[in-house]
């Protein structure tokens, strides 16, 4: 018997940018948590496990080609499927 709602392996690092090489559309496709520091984040952009870091969207800034630029932030990152 095979489980047609078996979901996919959480990558060390993705993207939700579909620019980035890390953007994964099948595992997007899930509902995917952060937990970075203990605390459940809402706002991140792409994380990297092994590494230890997220990147946010700045409120403001933009880089140059008009998207939000991203802040990394280190600390201790866990990934999860809600």
């Amino acid at each position: 018997m095979t489980d047609t709602n078996a979901k996919p392996a959480i990558p060390d690092m993705l993207s939700i940018n579909p620019r980035s090489k890390f953007y994964n559309e099948e595992i997007l496709q899930h509902e995917i948590g952060v937990r970075f520091n203990g605390k459940e984040r809402f706002d991140v952009e792409e994380y990297c496990i092994s590494e230890g870091w997220i990147k946010v969207a700045s409120p403001k800034a933009l880089d140059r080609r008009g998207q939000p630029l991203l802040l990394k932030s280190k600390g201790t990152v866990e990934v999860f499927y809600r």
